[in-house]
């Protein structure tokens, strides 16, 4: 390591190291990318909500005109739902750190109520337990450490977990691990109900109580939705596209970014640069696993105040002395490829 990136870094008490930003950064693009918009956030969650909209209605459109035309637009359908279902979780991610919007209390407000509670998190829990993984990273104290302990993985394995997930049988036993803990306080729930390891780690007791508060803010934000499909096209199609996405290609979608962000990745390593990885995403990719930026991980860990779209420009302020000391990857693809066993 050089003189000058030992310099960039302060190493913590428990032996996380972290970065200087202006032992990298000019002061002025310091300033730039962590500079917090005051309507942007606001509109990507908007889109989240347009596209997912839009989606449901083309396919609806495709069903009355066709129905084989439906039949073959419904797979496609919860593809994008599930992709902007994730989006959702990676603006609640946004919110969690503050970066949503300027305002403190609209950025809680807004990233509870329709980016949280849509998929069942509660945002507040989230940041008691996510800041922890921040603190902690790939290290025995990090409570994400079940998310990549397992792997590499035989190519078996894997096929399974995604089959539970296109089966809906990990959103079933994330969902009724969170119902028992809301109304029976003694069962233990997933810290993170967007959480997709098969040993989620419990949540903290102080995190604990937020459980049943964001069990009947789910619950209560599908009947609204569902109200919605009733109420504007008389029935319940669009409630249940949305519905088999959240129970099957968002836990799919949302299993491969986490094993992209730290599966494989060193743990107890002192370079704060090795602590995540960074996916390169093309369309496809951004559409479903990848929304929102959030294939940069490696720079989110490095520099967590700054917003996801500004994720890109850091990633390119990087690239000149420091991409090689980053774990990137090509593609989501090779990231698979690369957790295998042989």
């Amino acid at each position: 390591m050089s003189a000058n990136h030992a310099a960039a870094i302060r190493v913590a008490p428990a032996k996380v190291a972290t970065v200087r930003p202006l032992d990298i950064f000019a002061r002025t693009d310091w300033v730039a990318v962590t500079r917090v918009s005051r309507w942007h956030g606001i509109w990507l969650i908007a889109h989240a909500w347009l596209v997912i909209l839009a989606s449901i209605a083309v396919t609806l459109w495709l069903w009355q005109l066709s129905w084989p035309f439906g039949l073959i637009a419904a797979p496609v359908t919860l593809a994008i739902i599930g992709g902007r279902q994730l989006g959702l979780a990676i603006l609640m991610h946004d919110a969690a750190h503050g970066l949503l919007v300027r305002d403190r209390r609209w950025n809680n407000r807004i990233g509870q109520w329709l980016c949280a509670a849509p998929i069942g998190t509660d945002l507040h829990a989230y940041r008691a337990y996510h800041l922890i993984h921040h603190r902690h990273t790939q290290t025995q104290a990090d409570p994400d450490l079940g998310l990549s302990a397992p792997f590499p993985v035989t190519r078996a394995s894997l096929r399974r977990k995604f089959l539970r997930d296109l089966t809906g049988r990990t959103f079933a036993k994330q969902r009724l691990a969170q119902f028992a803990t809301a109304f029976d306080g003694d069962t233990p729930a997933p810290a993170d109900a967007t959480a997709t390891t098969d040993d989620e780690p419990a949540l903290p007791d102080t995190a604990n109580l937020f459980i049943r508060q964001a069990t009947l803010r789910f619950l209560g934000v599908q009947a609204i939705l569902l109200g919605l499909s009733l109420a504007i096209t008389g029935g319940v199609w669009p409630f249940v596209l949305w519905f088999v996405a959240l129970a099957t290609t968002f836990p799919l979608f949302l299993r491969v970014r986490n094993i992209a962000e730290h599966a494989c990745t060193p743990t107890d390593s002192g370079d704060p640069f090795s602590h995540a990885r960074t996916t390169r995403a093309g369309m496809i990719a951004r559409a479903t696993v990848a929304p929102y930026w959030v294939n940069f991980h490696s720079e989110h860990h490095l520099f967590m105040g700054v917003p996801c779209a500004k994720l890109p420009r850091v990633h390119a302020l990087l690239a000149a002395d420091h991409h090689a000391r980053m774990t990137i990857a090509p593609s989501y693809r090779a990231v698979l490829a690369s957790v295998v066993r042989p």
